[in-house]
């Protein structure tokens, strides 16, 4: 092989046109918080039967033609004891990334499954802090198979996690 021929070059010599493939996180950020807890104090002077209800959503937009996106994830959760509404909590974690000569068919699962794995365990301690915070016992809450959610999401399913209980949206109380 010639010393002038660059490592991407073909057999004939000629170099091959591919982009280069870049992914980066350039930034993470809670982009709103809500903590309402409408049954306090009474709800501190009855037995705790708690009732937790969890949703998630995430979306993602570009923010300039240099694939430069944010993915911005929304958790809310909703818990009730004994009917009445203990707590509620929202937070959108968002993040900056770069996403730059990825395939097409290959963003959809980056941004809307791997992104928000990433976005997901800042998410859960700030929930965790504000339910502490709030005088209620610790709510942790399990990982999430965003590869799942996004598999059904493409066969048109309603995600697995939106709109269940206790431990069946993957809560631990």
């Amino acid at each position: 092989m010639s010393e002038n021929q660059s490592p991407n070059a073909g057999a004939d010599g000629a170099a091959q046109d591919q982009p280069q493939q870049e992914f980066g996180l350039q930034k993470i950020y809670t982009k709103d918080i809500s903590f309402e807890a409408p049954g306090t104090p009474g709800v501190f002077t009855r037995e705790w039967k708690p009732e937790t209800n969890v949703q998630l959503n995430s979306q993602a937009r570009a923010l300039d033609e240099k694939g430069v996106h944010e993915v911005e994830l929304t958790l809310t959760v909703t818990t009730k004891s004994q009917g009445e509404t203990a707590y509620l909590v929202e937070v959108k974690q968002a993040g900056v990334f770069m996403v730059r000569g990825i395939p097409e068919e290959q963003k959809g699962p980056l941004l809307s499954s791997y992104c928000p794995n990433i976005l997901f365990p800042f998410a859960r301690e700030v929930i965790s802090d504000l339910v502490t915070r709030g005088g209620f016992p610790q709510l942790l809450l399990a990982p999430v198979n965003f590869d799942a959610l996004y598999a059904q999401k493409m066969r048109g399913q309603q995600p697995a996690t939106e709109g269940r209980k206790n431990g069946d949206a993957g809560i631990i109380t």
